[in-house]
């Protein structure tokens, strides 16, 4: 979150409203989650790192506004986030260690974990195709709901990998 703030920032000095409106509008229905404080504290904990400058500007018939500025470490960081090239996603390792470690202890049968596993990400799979239908074609919103369909899908089929993998063992 904080890099893309940061990203943000770096078209123009912007309030934590405007910054909240281009997430959202970015996001899209998946924007709806977002949590209305935590652009301010993501705001506030770049201030503390040095990565931007607060600065107040007076409105007439309103309070101040604080408005945020990247300051050249942040301009930098910025730089290094765009360059950089790593997944944020790796394999689902931590599913799979639940697989493993409930076959270990008998305490759950993986088989099962696989099945309520699969729901679950069949509901999310439909949930993110109802919303990529009811955006405009073309908007950026819908190509991020684009990514999320194929990952689900991608998801679910390592899902069936491990279903057959935890039947034909039997444990």
């Amino acid at each position: 979150m904080q890099d893309v703030v940061l990203a943000l920032l770096a078209k123009e000095p912007s309030h934590g409203y405007e910054l909240r409106a281009r997430l959202q509008e970015a996001l899209g229905p998946l924007g709806e989650e977002l949590n209305a404080g935590q652009v301010y504290v993501t705001l506030r904990r770049l201030e503390k790192a040095g990565l931007v400058d607060v600065r107040l500007v007076g409105q007439s018939d309103r309070p101040d506004r604080k408005v945020y500025e990247l300051t050249a470490a942040g301009r930098e960081r910025v730089a290094g986030w765009l360059a950089d090239v790593s997944w944020s996603r790796p394999a689902p390792t931590e599913f799979h260690l639940k697989l493993v470690a409930a076959a270990a202890s008998r305490l759950a049968d993986p088989v099962a974990l696989v099945d309520t596993q699969r729901r679950e990400l069949l509901r999310r799979l439909a949930e993110a195709q109802r919303a990529v239908l009811e955006l405009p074609a073309g908007s950026r919103a819908g190509l991020l709901l684009e990514g999320a369909v194929l990952r689900l899908r991608a998801d679910l089929t390592w899902l069936e990998s491990c279903a057959a993998h935890w039947s034909a063992r039997g444990e």
